[in-house]
């Protein structure tokens, strides 16, 4: 039943295929001429064109009163849609790109007719995939024109079927008319770089422009160099007439690189960036701004100019390229240059800094202080500081560390001396670690391990501070009041304890520090290895003892017997070598040579305890002007001697005085 919904949907559906119709108006002597001409603006072939006849032409009397053909001429829509998708092939996004292997897969087959001398000619492209073959009854109808002689069709048939091999096959006979021929013009132009040629397309009874005579004209003009078989080719499938069209181009000469340096640290320090941390947030702490470099470590690389390749016009003759400017490489202080003769070396530890133009190695970084504009500090080298380090903030460093003002709630590790001008502030969270030595005004509240010696001008206040050699406190105060403090070979100050004893002193000297700490943590260790020894075996001697009464065991408490008795094992191991270790280190202690002192030139105040060897001396009374020293497994009191300062080496613009 026609109803109006179905009228109105049959509607739409002629308009959408009306709308994709292209269609040209055309003038030409004949309907044959007519329909050529469309097929080559509409860009397709003859048999796949419709056309209305606007005026019928007439060719008159004795070519009197001639009229031309007017017809409008339309693609078949079918024919269309499968030109669109033809033509879209190839136009993939990078997401689309796995489909396009699939799309050129299936490729329909391709046709060409053209007229050369006066044989018909036929190039078939065989489909690919899925796609569809050329139709006989397409191409006959192509190649049956007014002017057509005659038609091998079992030749068409055969090369529809087996292709052409991508070229020309001689398919029959039309009457050739020369003067209907195409015209081929070459042009150069006055530099020579490219070749066009301008084809006027043929009448009725013409030949096409063939690969041969594009080929020959070309040699004609004197054109050698250049010449595109591909282009030729394209234009003799598909010509385009009365438009220049390119089918030699000149190689262009081209001029060699100049030299570069190819920089292996970042060079625009703007673009150096914050740290990241583990959980994506920002660290404004660790702003990266110091680029660390190790020696032998390459900076650079200069990358040698090229030389250049000449060209050649399409007359074959020669264009000279220019070769690429050398250029010096940029080497500043502390670099070298490898054997390559190319690459810049770092010589030494430190910053590397483009500076002008050269590259430079500083050992030294100088900043006006350590805080939230700076982020924490890690240089290879040795770190000036003018101001002071602000709590919170970090600096290490492989040189020496020096800091013209104060330290606060901060960590501080060197390789080697640290010299803080003013004091330490730790807060109780404070910490120094030096591979050499430290010198400072005052220590409060801070934990201090350095290998060396520890000299202060002023006090050691509430801190943990160990010295592999002395600590020398030589100043107007020179107060000791509470902490924990060792040193190896003698501990010297002017004021040792607090009057009343109201804070805990304690020194240590005559041993290793690290040694002694180390045993006390094997101590522990051991410790606790015994007590889970002890609870090991009670488990195992209960399981063992269910075990004799039922003879066997579940399977779950079999298990654990096992593992119970694999982890005795392990802590009898553990244990034993815990034993070695600790007898070592007390084997060590025993053997140091040095007889450790404690020094005080004013007065070491009640409650304080001083250990000299493994010997405590607990003082009960004030003493004054006094050395504590060992002696025969005592420690004993003496008179006051001075510190020995000689072999201790002050940094630049520190006395030990």
């Amino acid at each position: 039943m026609v109803t109006i919904d179905r009228i109105r949907k049959d509607m739409e559906k002629q308009l959408k295929v009306d709308t994709d119709l292209t269609n040209v108006e055309v003038n030409a002597d004949s309907l044959d001429e007519a329909l050529a001409d469309a097929a080559v603006q509409l860009d397709s072939k003859v048999g796949a064109l419709e056309y209305e006849v606007i005026e019928k032409g007439s060719e008159g009397f004795l070519g009197l009163n001639k009229k031309p053909w007017k017809i409008k001429v339309y693609e078949n829509a079918e024919m269309r849609a499968r030109t669109r998708k033809a033509k879209n092939k190839n136009l993939f996004s990078d997401e689309d790109f796995d489909q396009e292997v699939e799309k050129e897969i299936d490729r329909d087959g391709m046709y060409y007719i053209h007229r050369f001398n006066s044989q018909l000619n036929l190039k078939v492209i065989l489909p690919v995939g899925k796609g569809k073959p050329v139709e006989q009854k397409e191409v006959l109808f192509e190649l049956k024109r007014p002017d057509t002689v005659s038609i091998d069709e079992n030749a068409v048939r055969k090369f529809i079927k087996e292709g052409t091999d991508d070229a020309y096959e001689v398919v029959g006979t039309y009457n050739h008319v020369p003067a209907a021929d195409a015209l081929l013009v070459v042009d150069i132009p006055e530099d020579e770089m490219k070749a066009t040629i301008t084809v006027s397309p043929p009448s009725m009874g013409g030949a096409d422009i063939s690969a041969d005579q594009i080929y020959k004209s070309l040699t004609t003009q004197g054109i050698v160099a250049g010449i595109s078989d591909q282009k030729i080719t394209e234009f003799v499938d598909s010509p385009v007439y009365n438009i220049p069209y390119e089918v030699a181009s000149a190689v262009p000469a081209v001029d060699g690189r100049d030299a570069y340096i190819a920089y292996n640290f970042e060079t625009d320090r703007t673009k150096l960036r914050v740290k990241e941390a583990a959980n994506g947030q920002m660290n404004f702490k660790e702003l990266n701004l110091i680029q660390n470099v190790v020696e032998g470590q390459p900076l650079a690389q200069k990358m040698p100019a090229e030389r250049g390749k000449p060209g050649k016009t399409v007359y074959g003759k020669y264009l000279e390229a220019k070769n690429g400017k050398d250029i010096r490489l940029p080497v500043g202080k502390n670099v070298t240059v490898d054997s390559d003769g190319r690459t810049i070396l770092a010589s030494i530890n430190g910053q590397v800094l483009l500076v002008g133009d050269k590259i430079n190695v500083e050992p030294i970084l100088e900043i006006e202080g350590v805080n939230i504009k700076t982020g924490n500090i890690t240089f290879l080298g040795t770190v000036v500081v003018k101001g002071n380090v602000e709590d919170g903030f970090d600096v290490k460093a492989s040189g020496n560390i020096e800091i013209y003002g104060t330290v606060g709630k901060s960590h501080l590790e060197s390789d080697g001396d640290i010299i803080v001008s003013q004091g330490i502030f730790g807060r109780e969270e404070g910490e120094i670690k030096a591979g050499g030595s430290l010198w400072a005004k005052f220590i409060q509240q801070t934990k201090v391990e350095v290998e060396e010696y520890i000299l202060v001008s002023d006090s050691i206040m509430n801190s943990e501070v160990s010295a592999m050699k002395r600590i020398i406190l030589q100043g107007k105060k020179a107060q000791i009041t509470g902490g924990h403090l060792f040193a190896t070979e003698e501990i010297s100050a002017k004021n040792i304890g607090s009057p009343g004893g109201g804070t805990e002193t304690i020194l240590e000297v005559g041993y290793d520090p690290k040694a002694k700490h180390r045993l006390e943590d094997l101590q522990i260790m051991q410790g606790t290895l015994m007590k889970e020894l002890e609870e090991v075996e009670l488990d195992i001697s209960t399981l063992e003892n269910q075990k004799k009464i039922r003879r066997t065991l579940p399977k779950e408490k079999e298990e654990n017997l096992e593992k119970l008795r694999t982890r005795r094992d392990e802590i009898t191991k553990e244990s034993s070598k815990m034993t070695e270790e600790i007898q070592q280190i007390q084997q060590h202690l025993r053997d140091l040579k040095v007889v450790g002192k404690v020094k005080a030139s004013g007065t070491v105040y009640a409650g304080v305890k001083i250990y000299v060897r493994d010997v405590v001396d607990e003082v009960r009374a004030d003493v004054k002007s006094v050395t504590f020293y060992y002696e025969n497994g005592f420690a004993r009191r003496g008179k006051y001697e001075p510190p020995s300062t000689e072999d201790i080496k002050a940094p630049d613009g520190y006395s030990t005085n």
